[in-house]
């Protein structure tokens, strides 16, 4: 049986899941409990050569302290997932909660304008690794990639920070998934 959008539910299922209907509904009760997770809103910079893209992003996490590594998940399909795979580079940044509307104007392949500096018309900067960074984000973290790691429709992407800054006060309120109408996962 399939799920809204045309794709079948995906196993695996508990021992008390049986037949279609009962595999749809616990197929939609684990997305909804996958959502409920704290997920914050970044927009991620990368950079191959003289391309440059940011996407909006939603899994980010820091994986180790010693080294400072972050690990970001990229779908396979994206330009973002492209260009970090050959440039060997990506940038988090970190956007405030009163620019939400940001995340939005990222969920595309970008408009760069190289004259201009600018991003979907959002003034950037390259970072110490050349990766992009949006002047406008709250704070950022530059990468280099360590290790690529393949997680079936995605790879997860892990970078050894490199160089890392706040452009507004600590102390700003910082964007997350649950302050939009926006969800991904599950």
């Amino acid at each position: 049986m399939a799920t809204p959008g045309g794709a079948g539910p995906i196993g695996p299922y508990p021992p008390s899941v049986v037949g279609d209907e009962a595999q749809v509904d616990y197929d939609k009760r684990r997305r909804r409990v996958l959502w409920t997770l704290p997920s914050g809103l970044y927009v991620v910079g990368s950079r191959a050569g003289e391309r440059r893209n940011a996407m909006t992003l939603n899994w980010a996490t820091q994986v180790s302290f010693e080294p400072k590594l972050m690990g970001i998940g990229v779908e396979r399909g994206a330009l973002t997932h492209e260009l970090i795979a050959v440039g060997e580079i990506f940038s988090v940044n970190i956007v405030s909660r009163a620019d939400r509307a940001i995340v939005r104007k990222f969920t595309k392949p970008v408009e760069v304008d190289r004259t201009a500096r600018t991003l979907n018309g959002f003034a950037f900067h390259d970072g110490v690794t050349g990766a992009p960074i949006l002047d406008q984000a709250v704070a950022y973290l530059d990468c280099e990639l360590r290790q690529a790691v393949d997680t079936g429709g995605h790879t997860f992407f892990i970078g050894e920070v490199v160089d890392a800054n706040f452009h507004a006060a600590e102390e700003t309120d910082i964007l997350r998934m649950e302050d939009t109408r926006m969800n991904y996962g599950g």
